[in-house]
């Protein structure tokens, strides 16, 4: 279920979003929806990543384990050709 939200914007974002909104045959608040829409979804992946980032660190500072840039590189260089290299195997 949907529920009322205010959002105040200043008389210039407000006239660039009714500008959108007709050039886009859409309502301000379609506009407004979408664009926080958006915001959200890829603020949300992004923080996914952010907790994947971390617990790969924890997990490489209790382990030691890991490929290192070079090793990475070169494999991704490698993706496509015929001579593609299997992903580097974690070591210390």
């Amino acid at each position: 279920m949907a529920s009322a939200t205010s959002v105040k914007l200043d008389d210039d974002m407000k006239a660039r979003v009714r500008h959108l909104a007709e050039a886009r045959k859409r309502t301000s608040h379609w506009i407004m929806r979408e664009a926080i829409s958006q915001y959200v979804e890829r603020e949300e992946r992004r923080e996914a990543l952010r907790h994947e980032t971390l617990e790969a660190w924890e997990e490489f500072r209790e382990t030691g384990q890991g490929a290192t840039a070079d090793e990475v590189d070169r494999w991704l260089q490698s993706w496509g050709r015929d001579d593609e290299r299997p992903a580097p195997e974690c070591g210390k």
